[in-house]
């Protein structure tokens, strides 16, 4: 088997997408677009077909890995591997996080990794719900308060998403006594349905009133959530009619001492993920 290697392109989106549904992700290509345009990617072409991808996504200080997919007739081979640390070697950063699956775990530990938390899976549809709190939707003007929230929640650098989402995506917004931007959350198409995240609050209760407002927009529609299990939305979210439905591990590598998106307690909080792949 002639097997190569090449920078991910534009061309290469469909094959991608058509990858990720065979190994049971729900991912369209317009989902791989918006990663893609924001990251390095790899792939691996056996016979000139598709049959793995990584992506590198830089967030400044931290780097997500994601994406990270082999044809099964090609597993345990070793392809996961190499194609993984071919993506991580596009970019110079010093802390790497990523959601893992159960099956993936085995590798990411040889290449370093280590758990920080559970990431759980939320989806279904609501049938009724009515928002909750003072969240309201936001508008263009709203952008910049909301990628500095962000920096401060995650201490990342993720102002090229953000930018990104804000041609496909509505947003959220809890304003404080003097109007500014104090909690946010992002409703965009996904998958079979709709995302909702990242969803960064100052506490959780303000979380769920982001929430609801983005809920309340869709009921009939598949919705999903995927949030860190220490935020303590699992159960709200169940009653509301998202159950869990799969889980990841959030995992990092760089060798420090405490999560490098760890944010210090007087910051606000990430409640929900913008998606396993972005963190």
């Amino acid at each position: 088997m002639d097997l190569t290697f090449a920078a991910m392109q534009a061309s290469h989106l469909p094959d991608a997408a058509q990858l990720s549904r065979a190994a049971g992700w729900p991912h369209r290509t317009e989902d791989w677009a918006l990663v893609h345009g924001i990251s390095n990617g790899v792939v691996a072409l056996a016979d000139n077909k598709l049959v793995a991808t990584a992506l590198a996504t830089s967030f400044g200080p931290v780097a997500m890995a994601n994406l990270i997919i082999v044809d099964s007739s090609l597993r345990s081979r070793g392809l996961g591997r190499e194609i993984t640390q071919r993506a991580m070697a596009t970019l110079d950063s010093a802390c790497w996080q990523l959601v893992a699956t159960q099956n993936g775990l085995p590798l990411y530990e040889k290449l370093g990794f280590r758990p920080l938390g559970e990431i759980a899976q939320h989806q279904g549809e609501i049938s009724e719900l009515s928002p909750i709190g003072p969240a309201i939707w936001g508008s263009a003007e709203d952008l910049p308060a909301i990628i500095e929230l962000d920096n401060q929640a995650l201490q990342m650098n993720r102002h090229r998403l953000f930018h990104a989402l804000s041609s496909q995506a509505r947003f959220a917004v809890i304003r404080g006594a003097d109007s500014a931007v104090s909690g946010f959350a992002v409703l965009r198409e996904f998958g079979r349905g709709r995302v909702i995240g990242p969803v960064v609050a100052s506490n959780l209760d303000e979380a769920k009133s982001l929430l609801s407002l983005a809920l309340a927009e869709h009921p009939g529609e598949l919705l999903r959530v995927d949030t860190e299990t220490s935020t303590g939305l699992g159960a709200w979210l169940t009653q509301s009619g998202l159950a869990k439905i799969a889980s990841g591990v959030l995992m990092q590598a760089g060798g420090l001492s405490v999560p490098c998106d760890a944010p210090a307690d007087s910051l606000p909080r990430r409640f929900a993920l913008t998606s396993q792949a972005l963190g």
